[in-house]
């Protein structure tokens, strides 16, 4: 998705903090005056960072001088929770409001399909961006594919700029190949070959700084996102901690940890060198609570404080996290037990920047808490959910063996129940659920079950739980969606419909819509494009019919959709863009498919195979396609689910092959089971049934006159999939008209 600015090369800024003013002593919050204008917003969000790792949480062995300074300066949470004890579904939370019971992530990729972030599930930033805030993610995304224009991609999510990781595990690596520059995927060749020139997050840091800066004149969010400190303990340097008598994996974790108190020292100093400090609301944070992976101990630092349990767990170690607050002159030094879930954050700043908020999150403004204001609204209850199948060994102990198994978990006052199932899946009988019962103000440690004392609290919260949880829990959107065909076609005429959707709690005015597209390509709206008022909860539609010239001359085919209206709080500008890969010319020779330029292509495990494995490198099947043994010279090999789209432009004649389960995923095991379709434009024109290494190829021969497009399709059999679906099209032979 293209931007308004291209975006800004990191300049090589040095390592240390910066450093900041002495610190302030605590003081009561006080008011920010009424005519401050919008803030600007650095939200920092660590990997893993427990409760106990900032010496403002008393921390005594890991330094962390910037942030205990700014835990000085600013607000300081004491009850502040992520969204989940695990990293994507608590990020979901954290970026949509919604808790885990009803947000579109509720768990990480490792344990089955992870869900992602659709068009409807709006964040922070794209609420931020309609009142004109310039936006930015800088490190860890974690939610996949690896697909730039689909709609969990950070740039359809809000965020104008988006530099570092898209999926959760890439980011596990500290040295990668490779970076993702909005949708560019950007090589790092000092890596390669497990080298380690680069250390990712010192370029978020250098990419962060230099968006501060470039940004200093308009508001802007920047959502800070090193994966520090994740395992593995990786880190350039390991001082100030080489001469402790520590494990190498426990230096290179306090490394870690003081590295990030680095960068944020470094992005205040980027904001008082931009003269923007006292004008930004800065908010540190963290995920989850501290990992016990590759070897770190985090026992040795009481890296959760006071409390029980550790990643993944839902007792307080797990999800209770640090929080600060800081921005001179505006949010006044002190500290606060409200308890404060990640979900409250995008109400907060959507308040605090005059946004509209969706009508259907779980978060709770705490702009009024921020700014000393009196009449802020606190959270009734805050929610819970764990699907997890990762397990290690003190959060097992800490579960009582239990880690595995799905949980949940609520917090009221200081009531906090949790209830685990009997096994690895929600539905379980209510009477097969352990509950167990803590009074966090007597006892923060959860170290006192008093579900048997007393059994109607304990009951009370269950049915919270039982209220919070929704199987498919339907957003009703707020905002603008762009609802057009995923391939455009030169002689073609398509539809293209935009919806302004007002799932505010308060009317907008005057809504129009507007569609751009290229020049010379020709648009008729079947319906009004204005209306005077948008009442809350309600749509505004408008459909219009767009022909594309059988010969174009535009090189950029990009559909750019803009909604306006205006609102008590001033004017909403919300803005959608698709762009398209203009097709091939069509093939004018007969020729192997093999050999032709495809339109489009998705593979499940990655680039499809053309002749040779992933296009160039070997891996193991070699150049031909096998079937028991007989060798096909051209071929095209992909992992279910998988789809080829051909422009054939009607020039098509006839396609014929063979498609079935190859020797080389034969080889590994004789699981693997899929189904192969040929589509010409919308008509099925081949289904193989089920394929399997045992019951051999099947013949493919089609007829395809006047198709414009062409699909391969390779589907997993039903209750079949993995890594032994691999499925070849071999000797793919296309004839097309005189």
């Amino acid at each position: 998705m293209p931007t308004r600015r291209q975006f800004l090369a990191g300049s090589a800024a040095a390592l240390g903090g910066s450093a900041l003013p002495a610190e302030a002593s605590a003081a009561t919050a006080v008011a920010a005056p009424r005519d401050t204008p919008r803030p600007n917003f650095v939200v920092v969000l660590a990997d893993d960072l427990g409760y106990g790792e900032l010496g403002a949480y008393g921390q005594r062995l890991i330094q962390t001088p910037n942030l205990d300074r700014l835990a000085a300066e600013g607000l300081r949470f004491t009850d502040a929770y992520a969204g989940a004890p695990v990293c994507a579904p608590s990020r979901c939370s954290l970026l949509t409001g919604l808790h885990s019971g009803h947000s579109a992530v509720r768990q990480n990729p490792e344990g089955g399909p992870q869900g992602s972030l659709g068009d409807k599930d709006t964040t922070f930033a794209e609420l931020l961006r309609a009142r004109s805030y310039r936006t930015a993610v800088i490190g860890k995304w974690g939610f996949g594919p690896e697909q730039s224009g689909q709609a969990s991609h950070p740039n359809q999510r809000g965020f104008e700029q988006f530099f570092g990781y898209i999926t959760h595990g890439h980011a596990h690596d500290y040295y990668p190949h490779y970076l993702w520059h909005n949708g560019e995927r950007t090589e790092l060749p000092e890596n390669a070959g497990n080298q380690k020139g680069t250390f990712a997050p010192d370029l978020f840091r250098d990419r962060s700084v230099e968006f501060i800066k470039a940004s200093k004149d308009e508001p802007f969010l920047l959502f800070f996102t090193p994966n520090v400190p994740h395992a593995p303990s990786d880190v350039p340097a390991t001082a100030p901690y080489d001469d402790r008598p520590w494990p190498a994996a426990d230096k290179g974790h306090a490394a870690q940890v003081t590295r990030l108190d680095a960068y944020v020292g470094d992005l205040v100093g980027a904001l008082r060198e931009a003269g923007v400090a006292r004008d930004t609301v800065l908010i540190v944070t963290s995920d989850n609570g501290p990992h016990e992976e590759g070897g770190f101990n985090p026992d040795l630092f009481d890296a959760n404080g006071p409390l029980r349990g550790y990643k993944r767990n839902l007792y307080e170690g797990g999800v209770r996290v640090p929080l600060i607050a800081w921005s001179p002159g505006r949010v006044g030094a002190g500290t606060t037990a409200r308890p404060t879930q990640q979900t409250d954050l995008l109400p907060t700043l959507a308040e605090l920047a005059g946004a509209p908020v969706p009508g259907d999150i779980d978060g709770v403004s705490a702009a009024a808490l921020l700014t000393g204001r009196p009449g802020g609204a606190v959270p009734g209850h805050l929610y819970w959910y764990r699907r997890e199948p990762g397990s290690t060994r003190r959060a097992n102990a800490a579960d009582g063996g239990s880690v595995t198994r799905v949980a949940e978990a609520v917090r009221q006052g200081d009531w906090k129940a949790v209830r685990i199932a009997p096994g690895h899946d929600r539905p379980a009988a209510e009477d097969q659920w352990k509950i167990e019962l803590y009074d966090l103000k007597a006892d923060v440690g959860e170290t006192r079950d008093l579900a048997a004392q007393h059994p109607a609290v304990a009951a009370g919260l269950v049915r919270l739980m039982r209220e919070a949880w929704v199987p498919d829990f339907h957003r009703r959107g707020l905002g603008l969606t762009l609802d057009a065909p995923e391939l455009l076609l030169p002689g073609g005429t398509y539809e293209v419909t935009l919806t302004l959707t007002n799932g505010s709690a308060t009317s907008w005015h005057r809504p129009q819509l507007s569609l751009g597209v290229p020049h010379g390509w020709r648009l008729r709206p079947s319906g009004p494009r204005t209306r005077s008022r948008l009442a809350i909860g309600e749509a505004f539609s408008t459909t219009w019919r767009l022909t594309i010239p059988e010969r174009t001359t535009a090189k950029g085919w990009r559909l750019a959709a803009t909604a306006t209206a205006s609102t008590g709080a001033g004017p909403l500008r919300f803005s959608q863009e698709r762009g398209y890969t203009p097709p091939p010319p069509p093939p004018t020779a007969d020729s192997y498919l093999s050999d032709l330029p495809w339109l489009s292509a998705t593979n499940g495990w990655g680039p499809v195979e053309i002749d040779r494995s992933n296009g160039k490198q070997a891996a193991g099947d070699g150049t031909p396609i096998s079937f028991g043994g007989q060798t096909h010279r051209k071929g095209l090999g992909v992992h279910a689910r998988s789809e080829i789209v051909y422009h054939l432009g009607g020039r098509g004649v006839r396609l014929t092959g063979l498609v079935g389960i190859d020797d080389f995923s034969a080889n590994q095991s004789d699981k693997g089971a899929t189904v192969a379709q040929v589509w010409a434009d919308d008509r099925k024109v081949f289904d193989s049934g089920t394929l399997t290494a045992a019951g051999g190829p099947e013949p493919v021969d089609v007829d395809v006159t006047g198709a414009r497009l062409l699909r391969l399709v390779v589907l997993n059999a039903e209750g079949t999939g993995g890594s032994y679906d691999h499925t070849s099209w071999a000797d793919a032979f296309l004839k097309v008209t005189g």
